[in-house]
């Protein structure tokens, strides 16, 4: 691939040399660190839109949960949006001075108001999350050592994987007319497979071209990694994995995909692009000295924040970022309807993750689709990240532990 990508100014060889020369030998090393490296997921969510079709039954599908006493102890004991030591420490004092509130409340409110006011602080809370989240507090919500239960190949294919990709696109993506669904390529094609269409973007504005480009970047993203880590051979129960050339070819060679291979790379390094923006806007977050990416050791937790640091000053340091301004930049209410309808699609594929019939690949599904959210969470919220207080936690704009090692790893992969 060479050249400029659409709706940027930027060109594909600028991103190459920065990625490969400043950020992916230091994001390697964070994903590599306790703080991020354990990631709470619950894998056993039932499917909300089609009757479960069975789990996988491969092997490699499974995933290995971590033991408890494995995870570090300050990410056991903080809850989901406590990564500071201050927080942690302050954590009983703070529940006991919430009860003594609520207590003096309550005696004032019948049930049916205390659960309305729950249930609004709750609304409140969802409004800025372009994900599903999980409840962490579920008995079902494990943590899982993302470097032990690596994303690759498992063998899942097929109708079921199929059906996941096809609701994503079909019910949930905005699309240019000439993209020709479902991808299943057993189903027939409606513009039947020997015709080529001109890809035609017309009547489809910038949000909506963004999105669907974000969606065919992750799932280029998928695709990828299970082409570049693919089981080779196994012999006598030994496995060896590596790139499968002629899979990465089927997937993204221009004759092989009518012409469509290249354009769903270029989408790749487009999605590369809004991540990689949305952490030079978050960096003023991170540098306030109340965060602290805490999990109980001292030198590790500094270690870590130096680095997570060292890769924002880099990411400001890129000359050709993806303007997010010029999204929902039209009349106030159409913007805001066409921000809310954006959100509510993201928010579906992000429930649809729970569809997947593989463990692994429901694991790292969820995870970069939670990378994702919380990069365009990011990048909507500019104003409240500009106005965050320097010693306490904020109210505007928060990110739960969870938000920044989905973040991290969803940009890293």
């Amino acid at each position: 691939l060479t050249g400029v990508l659409d709706d940027c100014l930027c060109d594909i060889e600028s991103i190459d040399d920065f990625n490969t020369f400043k950020i992916f030998p230091k994001i390697q090393k964070l994903q590599e660190r306790d703080y991020f490296r354990y990631y709470k997921v619950n894998l056993k969510r039932p499917c909300p839109f089609w009757a479960d079709d069975g789990h996988c039954s491969i092997k490699d599908c499974h995933v290995e949960p971590c033991p408890e006493s494995k995870i570090p102890v300050g990410i056991k004991a903080g809850s989901s949006n406590k990564y500071s030591k201050v927080a942690n420490n302050s954590k009983e004092l703070e529940d006991c001075e919430q009860a003594n509130k609520l207590g003096a409340v309550n005696s004032t409110l019948s049930n049916q108001s205390k659960e309305a006011f729950i249930d609004w602080a709750r609304y409140d809370d969802s409004q800025d999350h372009f994900c599903e989240l999980d409840d962490e507090r579920s008995p079902d919500a494990q943590y899982v050592d993302l470097l032990l239960n690596p994303e690759r190949y498992t063998g899942y294919k097929g109708p079921s994987a199929w059906r996941v990709w096809n609701s994503i696109y079909e019910e949930n993506c905005f699309k240019p007319r000439s993209v020709y669904r479902p991808l299943n390529p057993l189903a027939p094609s409606r513009g039947g497979l020997g015709s080529v269409c001109l890809f035609s973007w017309t009547g489809l504005c910038l949000e909506k071209r963004v999105f669907y480009k974000l969606i065919s970047g992750l799932h280029a993203s998928i695709n990828l990694h299970l082409c570049a880590n693919y089981l080779l051979e196994e012999t006598w129960g030994k496995p060896r994995w590596g790139p499968n050339v002629k899979e990465f070819t089927r997937r993204f060679d221009p004759i092989e995909t009518k012409g469509e291979g290249p354009r769903r790379l270029k989408n790749l390094y487009f999605l590369y692009l809004i991540e990689l923006r949305a952490l030079s806007k978050v960096a003023p977050y991170f540098e306030r000295s109340v965060v602290d990416l805490y999990t109980g050791n001292g030198h590790e937790d500094a270690e870590s924040k130096a680095l997570l640091l060292d890769i924002f000053r880099d990411t400001k340091s890129f000359h050709m970022h993806f303007d997010e301004k010029s999204m929902f930049a039209g009349d106030k209410k159409g913007a805001k309807s066409l921000k809310e309808e954006f959100r509510l699609h993201f928010k579906n594929i992000s429930r649809i993750m729970d569809c997947v019939g593989c463990d692994k690949c429901r694991l790292w599904g969820k995870l970069q689709t939670q990378g994702l959210g919380t990069a365009l969470k990011i990048l909507f919220s500019e104003k409240e990240i500009q106005s965050l207080p320097e010693n306490s936690p904020s109210k505007g704009f928060q990110l739960t532990r969870q938000e920044i090692v989905a973040l991290i790893n969803a940009f890293g992969r």
